[in-house]
């Protein structure tokens, strides 16, 4: 029995609409994606193995929500939204649903599995799914929670790095894991986003803060909505009025105004 026909057979056996729900388990099992009420977005989600993989973990309390262009037969404990991930209107609804299931508008995990209409050339295979790959990171960025992750299937090639290092920069940590159900042959790796940055701060900005710690270096240490900004010449128990200089990922940098 060849590769392919294992999880093609067992998905089968056990209900699931594609071989690829195998992949999302691995995933899970690896990367601990998938818990009991999470608020999950699957892109590119027909014919909606995934959804099942994801309803079944999020269990009655959670939101599952697909997304495709194609229509997805119904799926108990899932809503499915038939449009365009790119077009604002589409987005406008993942948010809408989500809200109205949660009433914040924000997802846990977003999911993509999407993968280009694949033509034999490699090198126009891999940017296609580079640029798919892109799309679904921006739409995780409209939709995710703050501390959420987000799972995107690539195809490895010389764009990755690059892409790759725009995920980095919106995520504490990144890695790219090959599932046992991915056919050996093939090229396609999942980048696992986990815990997603949001910085309320930017540079040039002007504001007041209470230094709460001093750094290994001395510098004062103040807490925006749970971001680190580093602050020279300012101690604990100080409220300081200051101007951002720099932002990164995980803490920024400001320097006090006299």
């Amino acid at each position: 029995m060849s590769h392919r026909d294992e999880y093609y057979n067992k998905a089968k056996q056990e209900g699931y609409r594609s071989r690829a729900a195998y992949k999302l388990k691995q995933l899970d099992a690896d990367a601990s994606l998938l818990n009991e009420g999470a608020t999950v977005v699957d892109l590119g989600a027909a014919p909606g193995g995934w959804l099942q993989v994801a309803a079944e973990r999020a269990g009655e309390e959670g939101t599952v929500v697909g997304v495709d262009r194609q229509r997805i037969d119904p799926i108990d404990g899932v809503e499915t939204i038939r449009g365009d991930m790119t077009d604002a209107d589409t987005r406008e609804q993942i948010a809408a649903r989500i809200e109205g299931a949660t009433g914040d508008g924000a997802a846990d995990i977003v999911l993509s599995d999407m993968a280009p209409n694949m033509t034999g050339e490699y090198s126009l295979d891999h940017a296609r799914s580079i640029h798919l790959a892109r799309q679904a990171f921006d739409t995780a960025m409209t939709v995710l929670a703050p501390g959420g992750d987000f799972v995107v299937k690539v195809f490895d090639g010389s764009d990755l790095a690059a892409f790759r290092s725009e995920v980095e920069s919106e995520f504490k940590y990144v890695r790219a894991i090959h599932p046992a159900a991915s056919r050996d042959e093939s090229s396609e790796l999942y980048l696992v986003g986990k815990g997603h940055i949001t910085v309320p701060l930017e540079a040039g900005e002007e504001t007041t803060v209470e230094i709460v710690d001093t750094g290994h270096e001395g510098d004062g240490i103040a807490k925006v909505d749970g971001y680190t900004l580093f602050v020279p010449d300012a101690d604990a128990g100080e409220t300081v009025r200051v101007v951002v200089e720099e932002i990164k990922p995980n803490f920024g940098f400001a320097e006090r105004i006299e």
